[in-house]
């Protein structure tokens, strides 16, 4: 099968297109033919390994010092089960499924082999291949903290950095829920915020919303870059600040600020269920979510992918077409 690996830790041109050996499912697996995939922020930061060192040093540990030993990159999938291991009751060949792969990576391939107890479930039916793959990673970490969180009919929902392809999914979540919701991005980024439903939105490149005055209920911050007092000091008695991307000196802080009562902060170990995939696929099919797609690229073309979500510019997720 063909798949693009990882060589090294390193810029996009470390990634190689390379002729691998077809996976075998084990008992508890199912073999899917990946039809697409998406290269998330995630993946260019385990590729180039950009961290702050003591987190670096970590990431080596798990991952590998010198190279990653997962060496096909990838978090999210969409594609057909092409044979099943003998335990597998969930799913049958011809199933047309989408997955988030975690930690176990290796959606940039032709074929993976994921456990039949995994993120995996069967894709919306009114989603092609490449939409349906744009949704899981997005889809998962949005639902799982706005879970979390009391949202009703009229509660003020502000999330920054609302155009990346976690933000794009937690506006229309949140709209479905009832909110009003504040999207928080750049300039490039607005109208299509508002295509997605967002009530309000702010470009941050003119204005603070944390120096504005406005207060909100609900304050999800996707990308981790903004003030942590500021947010604190924007949200309303009996409030949630949550983490969508925390460093470990902003969890802390959020214990300490959440002890103090009035307003909860949210962050910290997610651990998302395939139940979670099955409420997604309901909102989908009912018309309340759909996917993002701001580039697509052919697998040989992974690298060049990578290079555009480097740049921090992208609207939603961009496709890998297998």
């Amino acid at each position: 099968m063909r798949a693009v690996v990882c060589t090294e830790y390193g810029p996009p041109d470390v990634l190689q297109l390379r002729e691998l050996e077809k996976p075998i499912p084990r008992d508890n697996e199912v073999l899917i033919r990946v039809r697409a995939a998406t290269v998330l922020a995630g993946d260019c930061e385990l590729r180039s390994l950009d961290f702050p060192l003591p987190f670096q040093i970590l990431m080596r540990i798990g991952f590998g010092f010198t190279r990653p030993r997962r060496k096909i990159l990838g978090q999210e999938l969409a594609g057909e089960i092409e044979s099943i291991g003998n335990e597998v009751k969930s799913f049958k060949i011809g199933d047309q499924v989408y997955a988030f792969t975690g930690f176990h990576l290796g959606a940039y391939a032709e074929y993976d082999c994921l456990p039949e107890k995994g993120l995996i479930a069967t894709k919306p039916n009114n989603m092609n291949y490449e939409e349906a793959a744009a949704v899981p990673a997005g889809g998962l970490h949005s639902l799982h903290l706005l879970s979390k969180v009391r949202i009703k009919d009229g509660t003020n929902v502000l999330i920054n950095g609302a155009g990346g392809s976690v933000g794009t999914l937690a506006i229309q979540l949140a709209k479905s829920f009832g909110a009003e919701v504040t999207g928080v991005d750049s300039t490039a980024k607005l109208d299509v915020l508002r295509s997605l439903g967002a009530d309000q939105v702010i470009d941050y490149t003119k204005e603070d919303f944390t120096r504005s005055g406005e207060t909100y209920d609900v304050i999800f911050d996707v990308v981790g870059r903004a003030s942590f007092t500021g947010c604190l000091r924007s949200l309303k008695q009996n409030g949630f600040f949550i983490l969508g991307n925390p460093g470990v000196s902003q969890q802390i802080r959020g214990l300490r600020a959440s002890r103090g009562g009035g307003k909860k902060v949210i962050g910290g170990t997610l651990a998302y269920r395939s139940e979670e995939l099955l409420v997604l696929k309901e909102l989908i099919e009912a018309g309340k979510i759909r996917s993002v797609i701001d580039r697509r690229y052919p697998l040989e073309q992974v690298a060049d992918a990578h290079r555009y979500v480097d740049t921090g510019q992208k609207t939603g997720s961009v496709v890998i077409t297998v």
